[in-house]
């Protein structure tokens, strides 16, 4: 893989599901199923490309036996590894539509002008999606980092993918 923006992770690969090569998976997807979408999966750390022969939802989770992992000994060395696929297998958005993995490392501006730094992380905070802002080391409000929801039309008012400027309706000594 020439880069990690190249990849994206979408789960893990769990413990060893049975001695025929099954594994429990661990989805990141909206439906956990979703990632059984996606082939082939690149696993660990130096991609290793592998494609799953079958799987099944088993309880409350979802199993799978991966091609040329036949026995529990192999399915137990890909314990805990990642399971990532290349972004250009991700579905295409339109344009006022984005990845998280897009937003971070975009400029965060107010609609008056101030910079209050650069997207650090989004996460789910269960309410609403949360971008959190890496300040400038000279951020004149002596804040480190900020916390802002990621609202459209409250919050968020506009998302230049061009620019990479995300611009805000916020007070920066919030």
């Amino acid at each position: 893989m020439s880069q990690a923006s190249d990849t994206v992770v979408i789960g893990k690969i769990g413990a060893p599901y049975g001695v025929k090569g099954w594994v429990k998976i661990n989805s990141y997807t909206d439906q956990r199923e979703g990632v059984f979408d996606y082939s082939p999966w690149l696993v660990g750390e130096n991609g290793q490309e592998y494609r799953v022969d079958h799987w099944k939802t088993h309880s409350k989770s979802v199993v799978a036996k991966l091609e040329g992992v036949d026995n529990r000994d192999q399915a137990d060395s890909l314990k805990n590894l990642d399971i990532a696929i290349k972004a250009s297998q991700l579905p295409q958005l339109a344009d006022d539509e984005y990845y998280w993995r897009d937003l971070v490392g975009m400029q965060v501006v107010t609609e008056n002008g101030y910079d209050l730094g650069v997207v650090k992380d989004m996460f789910e905070t269960g309410a609403n999606d949360v971008m959190l802002v890496k300040a400038k080391s000279n951020d004149a409000f002596g804040q480190k980092e900020r916390m802002l929801p990621f609202l459209f039309d409250q919050v968020i008012k506009h998302v230049d993918k061009q620019q990479k400027v995300i611009k805000v309706d916020w007070d920066p000594g919030f």
